[in-house]
């Protein structure tokens, strides 16, 4: 399976810090936000990972994960000229997917907790056995403000709409899908909506229109912020501090995940930990691999 993180755009929402920094490396708490994305598709199993990104942020994502080696994974990044819709991923990357399933994740979703972990592992090998596309529902207060998933009495997917003035369910589907490697295929017979973009939501109708959508709920102690906005940064920021502060660990650590993973060995964590220098960062990854000795 590749992965696929969809960074580019120009985070308006959030001028002006997004003039000088994207807005899929501010900082969340204490790492960048790209790390939340990246370390679900670590945590799937996932190695081989394209970052769709602007020409301008090119440089920026290569200085802070290289081509991925040191977290053992392969890295690649891609250009987005134009924010033409989630789905124009699928297409950017059909070349590096080359018809194998494919996790796409967008760059400012920030999802972690307890479930987490097997929910990623469950919906890939959902879309590794059985070929069907796999979407995460969330409960959330207001679904009215979403996209919403309906569902029978199974838990199987019989709706997807966008900001229902009467939701069928209140389950958000969130910004990590799982897919066959016909997506890019599907992707080719969209065309743009009123807003003028390639939605991700007709990708998944079609996955839906021939039953091979499945639903995977998360459970109540998942959390997720869509990081759009000033507030949303700093709830999620607080949520991600005081869940650190609490189990002792870090959240979202590439580095652990690749470590407990068998990708990388002590001296390349210990290596890593010496990058950090005296962060609290580096000091967690030099407990972690003292914790092995």
């Amino acid at each position: 399976m590749k992965g696929i993180i969809l960074s580019g755009g120009s985070g308006t929402r959030l001028r002006p810090l997004t003039k000088v920094i994207p807005k899929p490396l501010l900082p969340v708490y204490d790492k960048p936000m790209i790390f939340y994305p990246l370390s679900l598709l670590m945590t799937a199993g996932v190695q081989d990972i394209m970052i769709i990104t602007t020409e301008r942020d090119l440089g920026t994502y290569r200085d802070l994960l290289g081509d991925g080696s040191s977290l053992g994974i392969h890295v690649e990044l891609a250009v987005q000229k134009e924010p033409n819709g989630i789905a124009e991923a699928l297409l950017i990357a059909e070349d590096f997917t080359a018809g194998d399933d494919a996790a796409l994740v967008l760059g400012d979703n920030i999802l972690y907790g307890p479930g987490v972990s097997d929910a990623v592992r469950t919906a890939a090998g959902i879309t590794e056995k059985t070929g069907h596309a796999v979407v995460f529902g969330y409960r959330v207060d207001d679904p009215r403000a979403f996209g919403v998933v309906g569902f029978d009495e199974t838990g199987k997917p019989v709706s997807l709409t966008e900001k229902p003035a009467h939701p069928e369910s209140d389950y958000a589907v969130i910004g990590v899908y799982f897919y066959d490697g016909r997506a890019a295929g599907i992707a080719k017979t969209l065309t743009p909506s009123g807003r003028g973009e390639l939605e991700i939501t007709d990708v998944n109708k079609a996955y839906l229109g021939s039953g091979d959508l499945e639903l995977v709920k998360l459970g109540e102690e998942a959390v997720w912020f869509d990081a759009g906005t000033f507030d949303s940064l700093v709830d999620a920021a607080e949520s991600i501090r005081k869940r650190e502060a609490e189990s002792g660990d870090l959240v979202a650590c590439p580095e652990a995940i690749a470590y407990r993973n068998g990708w990388i060995g002590k001296t390349e964590l210990l290596a890593a930990a010496e990058a950090m220098h005296n962060s609290e960062y580096g000091k967690y990854l030099l407990r972690l691999a003292e914790e092995d000795a």
